[in-house]
């Protein structure tokens, strides 16, 4: 069901909470709905699943790569660009059957899901953060009710997982600070260290040709903030133009 029914039983009153993907979860949420819990996060890299190759760099030239994000496209065509990359769709289970009915060398997907079934055993790489960094929220869940909850949401802070919460909301906020959708190739991931956080970025045209990598470090608490200072950041005047030249098509 898509969030946005989901969303519609929440406010109606159907359903007292929901469990979403984070990474799926719009970053403006509708009027009288919160994120009333983010447990503890799996793995959130890209992962690689292949049956000819020891490892993204080692497949073989022009080899062909099922993956159904623009996001791991823009930054695998940045990292080898001889690349062929397959659009796959489908839930997991389909996606795992275009490796053969679609005669692919590979394909790439958030290894989350995998672990979470089971199937581990089926992941070959874990790719590198410095080849392909994570879509924002990519291994969290999100709890989301409604906001005029009281005793639900109390017993809900017991699900919340601080160091996950202020990453995954330092993500989403860089994520809404470019005015980020789905046909913008936009990553971003989060790390606790200490008292601090922190969070890099990545904006790229979805041919990897133009591509743009900051970071930034700061205390924390600060965590949206921080998200919305790294997506200014990264905004030079060619992300800028590419961003405008994105979003009017």
């Amino acid at each position: 069901m898509p969030s946005k029914e989901i969303e519609e039983a929440l406010l109606n009153g159907e359903i007292d909470l929901a469990v979403h993907s984070m990474k799926d979860l719009p970053t403006d949420l509708p009027p009288g709905l919160v994120i009333g819990a983010i447990p503890l996060r799996e793995d959130p890299r890209d992962v690689l699943i292949t049956s000819t190759a020891s490892s993204l760099k080692a497949l073989r030239d022009k080899a062909r790569l099922g993956t159904s994000s623009l996001r791991r496209k823009a930054q695998i065509l940045h990292y080898r660009p001889d690349l062929e990359i397959i659009p796959i769709r489908g839930n997991l289970d389909t996606r795992l059957r275009k490796l053969t009915s679609e005669k692919l060398d590979g394909i790439v997907i958030a290894g989350a899901g995998l672990i979470r079934m089971g199937w581990r055993d089926k992941i070959v790489e874990f790719l590198d953060l410095e080849v392909c960094l994570p879509a924002p929220g990519q291994g969290a869940l999100a709890i989301e009710i409604r906001e005029d909850y009281g005793k639900e949401l109390s017993f809900l802070h017991s699900l919340n997982d601080e160091d996950t919460y202020l990453t995954v909301m330092a993500e989403r906020a860089f994520l809404k600070g470019l005015g980020g959708g789905c046909q913008i190739p936009i990553a971003a991931l989060g790390e606790v260290k200490g008292s601090e956080l922190h969070l890099t970025g990545v904006v790229s045209s979805p041919d990897g040709e133009i591509f743009r990598r900051e970071e930034i470090t700061d205390k924390k608490e600060r965590a949206e903030e921080l998200g919305q200072t790294l997506a200014k950041k990264i905004l030079n005047k060619e992300i800028v133009e590419l961003l405008e030249k994105i979003s009017a098509i």
